[in-house]
């Protein structure tokens, strides 16, 4: 979806040129969640750092009594800040927007500040920047579209927005009727307008100016829907408010060490209001917590809440270290993330396993080590819970997209480890209906970004409902994560690429490992557990052997990029194999392509084949194998060719495929429950390969983006 980026600087001399490239960069590290246009906004001129912490001139309206009971005294005083407040003829906002990508918006910046006489030389040592990349929702991708957004021709108000505004059309009806002119098809434009007629009622009715955060608050309480907003505004040079509700952003800092009163140096961002210099990012890669407002200004920032008795009031938040490495989010030597996301795969399941899984049950010291003596698998988030997901009526797992793939994956382990029933519900379609709930429900809400907004709000309705909450997410301190009432972190690590492929595999592994630990107190279960314990310790070295088929993908790839469409067929574990082979080949390759539950074929898909029709049968060692090979048999019978993914060693199914080993696609066995994870690796390469050799962006998908934060409500 669309992505937010600000930075601000205070004390810290920053060249134009220099902020620009800071937004720039900002802006590129946003690029996968997908978007259509870009805008900055940045100040022609920037208040020096010691201007900005002087008070207002004294006044001679400071000797009047501010008691008297008409206020007269308060007016005149507001009336002499308001007019040393206002804005000039001329703005000081430079507003660049473009249709296209980065390098388009960094060309139109260049032409536009030369055709202004702007120096990109110039130095800006207290100054506020925001920048936006637009995934259109409302209105076409055009540069009249893009972010920033302002109230009027002098930019009083200046907003770029994550999210949707639900009842946009309402206040723009409003703000008609006194006046306002809007130049956009965007919900977007009704906040720097809205803060405009807002601050002018204000300004008319108060006795007092309100400061920038009162401001916002107040606006958002007018607003729904989720959102994040970075506002400027010329009657507040040199500040900056971030704020938002449901959908993420997130602040970063940095600072110069600073002395504390006893001479010891001291890295305490609390401390920030005595700071020197400071340096602030703001991005929406992250989620800080809910109607919070950030107000920077003079080189120090407060935390205040709309929801507090006195929102006036500044709040404390916890300041937490993310540890992450620039190299985390760069490609690290392969041509496309995506590329880069798949060959991770062998490490990124070893660190959702890693402390969570004792592998080693062998005797050591001669002593004998009881495996069931002890747990075998501890989650941390859902040690205290297990008791109560174990006495639950059934289990629902509710979700979008892959993450619902990876649910479909693990129902059958789940429903033979515990003996509860398992249902799936797509998160939109469980809002849609209402669907009843009961209070003895366990729910699991599973998304990799964590702030997927139909799950979100499908688990807001369950808590509602009174239902206990499980979330599965890839990112700490998302608002499922905060608002579940226990879960697991995947610990997958980021993924930049839009169609999620490491997420997917760890979030099979993740749901896996929960349903061990709901069974360790059956007997009955065990050898089950110890057949998946082990396939679970041998899985990073599995796909290591799978990953080497890489080259033979690729050949495979070059024979299907013409086709028009692929039919893939599964059962059992591997029917959401299937599902999410065809997803990614929609995504990615923009070829029709459907994954079909193979037990359905007589119903209706075996129309579809012929002898030109490609496909691809999911056939590997399991319960389902062998009916699996009469599929193949049947579709054989009727000209076609299929693709046949199976286990190494098996010998059975060359006999039934046409084409002999050339059209099979051997992986090795695991155990059933962890199938599908070696399954699918082959077929995201065959997704990479296919869309790089039909000359699409892998990493970008059009139409599509990495979190989806918003609804069609």
């Amino acid at each position: 979806m669309c992505g937010i980026f600000g930075y601000y600087n205070f004390g810290v001399g920053r060249s134009r040129k220099a902020v620009l490239q800071m937004l720039y960069t900002g802006l590129r590290r946003l690029e996968y969640r997908g978007y259509d246009s870009a805008g900055v906004c940045i100040d022609k001129s920037s208040t020096t750092a010691a201007a900005a912490i002087a008070p207002i001139p004294t006044s001679r309206y400071d000797s009047v009594n501010l008691d008297d009971s008409a206020g007269l005294a308060a007016r005149k005083r507001h009336a002499l800040h308001r007019k040393l407040q206002k804005p000039a003829g001329v703005s000081n906002a430079v507003i660049i927007k473009s249709a296209g990508n980065i390098d388009a918006l960094e060309a139109q910046a260049k032409r536009q500040l030369k055709d202004e006489d702007i120096l990109d030389s110039d130095t800006l040592d207290n100054h506020a920047g925001i920048a936006h990349t637009r995934w259109a929702t409302h209105g076409p991708p055009e540069a009249r579209n893009s972010h920033p957004h302002t109230s009027d021709p002098l930019h009083e108000f200046t907003v770029v927005h994550n999210g949707i505004i639900t009842n946009y059309k309402t206040i723009k009806e409003l703000l008609e009727k006194h006046g306002a002119v809007f130049e956009s098809d965007t919900d977007t434009e009704v906040v720097p307008k809205l803060l405009k007629y807002v601050f002018g009622k204000i300004d008319k009715l108060s006795h007092h100016q309100p400061t920038l955060p009162e401001l916002v608050m107040e606006v958002m309480s007018q607003l729904e829907g989720a959102f994040a907003l970075l506002i400027k505004s010329s009657h507040y040079p040199g500040e900056l408010v971030a704020a938002k509700r449901g959908s993420p952003l997130i602040m970063g800092i940095r600072q110069a060490t600073l002395a504390s009163a006893s001479g010891v140096e001291t890295t305490d961002i609390e401390a920030s209001a005595v700071s020197k210099t400071l340096e602030l990012f703001l991005a929406s890669d992250a989620s800080a917590v809910d109607h919070d407002c950030v107000h920077i200004a003079k080189g120090a920032f407060e935390v205040f809440n709309a929801h507090q008795a006195s929102p006036s009031k500044s709040v404390q938040r916890v300041h937490q270290i993310l540890n992450l490495e620039v190299n985390h989010i760069m490609k690290g030597g392969y041509d496309h993330f995506m590329q880069k996301e798949i060959h991770e795969q062998p490490e990124t399941l070893a660190r959702t396993m890693q402390g969570r899984i004792a592998f080693d049950t062998a005797a050591k010291d001669d002593k004998v080590v009881n495996p069931f003596g002890s747990q075998r698998v501890v989650l941390g988030g859902l040690q205290g819970f297990l008791p109560a997901i174990r006495r639950s009526r059934r289990m629902v797992f509710v979700a979008c997209g892959t993450s619902y793939h990876a649910a479909l994956a693990c129902r059958q382990t789940v429903e033979e480890l515990t003996d509860i029933p398992v249902s799936l519900e797509i998160a939109s379609d469980l809002l849609d209906r209402l669907c009843p709930i009961f209070q003895d429900d366990a729910y699991i809400f599973v998304s990799q970004s964590g702030e997927t907004a139909d799950t979100l709000r499908a688990l807001r309705y369950a808590k509602q409902q009174g239902a206990l909450c499980i979330g599965i997410t890839n990112t700490v301190g998302s608002a499922i994560a905060r608002d579940t009432d226990c879960g697991i972190n995947i610990n997958a690590g980021f993924e930049i690429g839009v169609a999620s492929t490491k997420a997917y595999t760890s979030q099979i592994v993740a749901i896996t490992m929960m349903a061990l630990a709901l069974s360790e107190d059956s007997r009955a279960k065990a050898a089950v557990r110890e057949e998946i314990v082990a396939s679970l310790e041998a899985l990073p070295d599995v796909i290591r052997q799978v990953l080497k088929l890489d080259g033979n993908i690729q050949k495979l790839a070059a024979e299907l990029k013409d086709a028009n469409s692929l039919l893939l067929f599964g059962r059992g574990y591997n029917y959401a194999t299937a599902l999410e082979a065809a997803l990614k080949v929609k995504e990615l390759v923009y070829m029709h392509s459907e994954g079909i539950l193979a037990g359905e074929m007589k119903h209706g898909p075996l129309a579809l084949v012929d002898e030109h029709m490609p496909m691809i049968v999911l056939a590997t060692q399991d319960r389902a194998c062998n009916k699996m090979h009469s599929v193949v048999q049947q579709l054989r019978a009727r000209g076609a060719a299929p693709l046949v993914v199976c286990n190494v060693g098996d010998d059975q199914i060359a006999g039934v495929c046409e084409g002999g080993e050339s059209r099979l696609i051997r992986v090795p066995k695991v155990a059933d429950a962890l199938q599908p994870i070696v399954n699918v690796v082959p077929l995201q390469l065959l997704s990479y390969h296919l869309t790089v050799l039909r000359g699409f962006n892998v990493d970008q998908p059009r139409n599509l983006a990495k979190s989806v934060t918003v609804t069609e409500e």
